[in-house]
């Protein structure tokens, strides 16, 4: 069995985990940036991972067999023999498995390829790398299964060695996984927009993540973009099918989903951090977006 060790953020009652990737001992794991292994004895050695929980590193599952479901930011997907997840440091997550369940994980540091790679977005330029859970998601075709499985096969046996150039070549099978799964999964065979569009709605929604406490209007992200706003709108509903309102709507709620799990944050001061005027305003739009108050949903979290 391997050995090693993520350490987290000071236990608190009531507060969701954090984990980091801090420190590593035991036979195989000596490479500081990467920890790869059977996803079985991943399970083994951490059961208390089925609770939600945040990372600080990424993290990604190929799953060979087993059933059940996971949670990615609230969104629930079915276990299935060929499926493959990303996450991103700061999304939500957990487990709920019947059986046995096998495959294989990798937790790799933001650090890994930061010096490696001259495009410090690299990653962002996959779907499944931006943090939107239903992207992240991907069921690969037999054929990519195949090619799946070697890599990842290959990534672990070097994460055992942990000589010189393990980290090299552990990066190297990263960037090939990342382009066997974008090439064969199903859903991403259609023909992508334009490049322009892409680029411009990759630019919002990272606009989104940093301001969405601070600007609501999609006139506000549109003269950051130097853009119109019925060119932004436009934008989102041909490439989104939602208009650009409910991409800052609903990346409001999901940080508020994130804070109310940690039960000794108190409503209100959940309202503050959102910029709502006051408790009221806050439930007032949490309620009308899920049907739910926020204090129902955090009832209800430890179900997620």
């Amino acid at each position: 069995m391997y050995l090693w060790y993520l350490c987290f953020v000071p236990k608190v009652k009531n507060i969701i985990p954090v984990y980091d990737i801090c420190s590593l001992s035991g036979h195989g794991h000596k490479l500081r940036d990467v920890i790869a292994e059977p996803f079985a004895a991943y399970l083994k050695d951490h059961p208390n991972l089925n609770l939600p929980h945040r990372h600080s590193f990424y993290h990604l599952v190929f799953f060979t067999e087993g059933s059940g479901y996971h949670s990615i930011d609230f969104e629930q997907f079915n276990v299935r023999a060929g499926q493959v997840y990303f996450m991103i440091p700061g999304q939500v997550h957990s487990w709920h498995f019947s059986g046995h369940v096998d495959g294989f994980v990798v937790n790799f540091s933001e650090d890994l390829f930061r010096s490696f790679l001259s495009d410090g977005a690299y990653l962002e330029k996959y779907a499944f790398f931006r943090g939107i859970a239903h992207d992240s998601v991907c069921q690969l075709d037999n054929k990519g299964r195949t090619e799946a499985s070697t890599v990842f096969e290959k990534i672990v046996d070097e994460a055992k060695l942990a000589d010189a150039a393990s980290l090299d070549i552990i990066r190297a099978c990263l960037l090939e996984l990342f382009v066997v799964v974008f090439r064969k999964s199903p859903q991403y065979a259609v023909p992508e927009a334009p490049q322009q569009g892409q680029t411009v709605l990759f630019n919002f929604r990272k606009l989104v993540d940093k301001y969405f406490a601070e600007k609501r209007l999609p006139r506000e992200y549109a003269a950051m973009l130097y853009i119109t706003p019925n060119h932004l709108n436009a934008l989102c509903k041909d490439l989104l099918g939602r208009p650009a309102g409910e991409v800052i709507r609903d990346r409001i709620l999901l940080e508020a989903k994130r804070l109310l799990i940690n039960a000794d944050i108190s409503i209100s001061e959940i309202a503050l951090q959102l910029n709502f005027a006051d408790n009221s305003h806050f439930t007032k739009f949490f309620k009308k977006c899920l049907q739910v108050t926020p204090e129902e949903f955090r009832k209800a979290s430890g179900n997620v």
